[in-house]
């Protein structure tokens, strides 16, 4: 249990379990489509004799033709703002906070 949360439906927290639950039915009513969950981005690549660091995004899906990449944030840890700005800088991707 980190900062608090409590596991729910093998998500790591109430929050996350409620949004994939909420994408899930959007997805179905077609509103967004290729749902994807626990989607890994390298944001620093292999450099021996250190691992590549990895942005695990929550949900990755596609609404009106566009790629959002979302994560359920309660507490916004440094590690996560400084991936959160890897992520814009080594993608161009910002991360939709829910």
């Amino acid at each position: 249990m980190k900062y608090g949360n409590t596991p729910t439906n093998g998500f790591a927290s109430k929050r996350e379990a409620r949004r994939a639950w909420e994408l899930q039915l959007l997805e179905r009513a077609g509103e967004i489509s290729d749902l994807r969950m626990q989607v890994p981005f390298e944001i620093v690549p292999a450099c021996p004799p250190e691992r590549a660091a990895f942005y695990l995004a929550d949900f990755v899906y596609l609404q009106n033709g566009k790629q959002v990449v979302e994560d359920s944030k309660g507490f916004k840890t440094a590690e996560y703002r400084l991936k959160r700005k890897l992520m814009r800088h080594v993608y161009g991707i910002s991360i939709l906070e829910t």
